[in-house]
């Protein structure tokens, strides 16, 4: 070999060790076709989805003025975006049920306050204006079944994006319990104001006999929550009266109109008000509120007027 051409060859290899040496430090200059590996490890980071563990609230009750005091790992258990309690229960949530029945009995002047919790993103099909309402009253009627007098329940419902169901949409104790003392002779002002507007201006539903579900606005569901508690605490009874217009039988619509209270009443029994304080009965065409002669009066008297007496 020449020394030119040693020359030469030297020069090459220089240029050669020098762009491989640049594109090793270099981070953007693109050396290598797209797909092929560099000499550089490139590690990429898998985020794992987050997993929120499910809430479990304990069935705790005590009492701040009182000596009772229980606390159990289990409760009253629900799925998302129903009120309906999960069964069975377990031997330890009704063994307290027991030990809270006899402590109220003993002392009339005490109350069990029962707060319902709910989810912003569960979907609320109860007649009460809130969820948590709705279970808390679910609660209420076992405890009544259990022996626990109406008169010493308290309901409420209470937001809480804070409780978490588990995989299979179950929340696990969406509840909190406490215990309240009364003052012998005290009287709930609120609640018989309530009471006396629901006989002035009483619930009135419009809606096709037989269909299943009755879809109410605000206004309705708080006077159903309002109906539910003056019966609870005051020992009213609700009255459903269903009515028609003109059209067709008299004898029929008189049917047609108990149709519509017997509905009526199981809707009110499904979400928590007992069947035994509700008398449903009809009135037919006889009763009409606006002019059978016109649609929009017909409309009118196909009702089904709830109240309380």
């Amino acid at each position: 070999m020449s020394k030119k051409t040693t020359y030469l060859f030297g020069i090459f290899l220089t240029i050669i060790i020098g762009t491989l040496f640049y594109c090793y430090l270099c981070d953007n200059c693109h050396c290598f076709p797209s797909g092929e590996a560099t000499t550089e490890d490139t590690n990429t980071v898998v985020l794992e989805p987050e997993v929120i563990p499910a809430t479990r609230n304990a069935f705790a009750i005590s009492d701040a003025d009182g000596d009772f005091n229980i606390k159990i790992n289990d409760n009253f258990n629900f799925k998302t975006s129903n009120y309906s309690i999960l069964e069975p229960l377990s031997t330890e949530v009704t063994s307290g049920v027991s030990k809270l029945k006899d402590y109220l009995l003993a002392n009339p002047l005490k109350d069990i306050d029962i707060t319902g919790y709910y989810r912003n993103d569960e979907t609320n099909d109860s007649a009460y204006p809130n969820l948590g309402l709705a279970r808390a009253n679910a609660v209420k009627n076992y405890l009544i079944a259990q022996g626990i007098p109406s008169k010493q329940i308290d309901t409420r419902g209470q937001l809480n994006d804070g409780i978490n169901p588990n995989d299979a949409n179950t929340l696990f104790g969406p509840l909190k319990f406490g215990i309240i003392t009364l003052e012998e002779g005290a009287t709930d002002d609120a609640l018989v104001a309530a009471c006396d507007a629901i006989k002035k201006n009483p619930l009135v539903l419009n809606f096709n006999t037989g269909q299943a579900q009755i879809n109410l606005t605000a206004e309705q569901r708080q006077k159903i929550a309002d109906i539910s508690k003056c019966v609870d605490k005051l020992g009213v009874k609700v009255q459903v009266v269903g009515h028609t217009d003109n059209t067709g039988n008299a004898d029929n619509n008189m049917a047609l109109g108990q149709g519509r209270a017997d509905f009526a009443k199981t809707y009110l029994v499904r979400n928590g008000i007992l069947g035994e304080n509700i008398e449903a009965m009809s009135k037919g065409q006889t009763q009409p509120v606006a002019d059978n002669n016109t649609e929009e009066g017909r409309t009118t008297n196909r009702r089904t007027v709830i109240t309380i007496n």
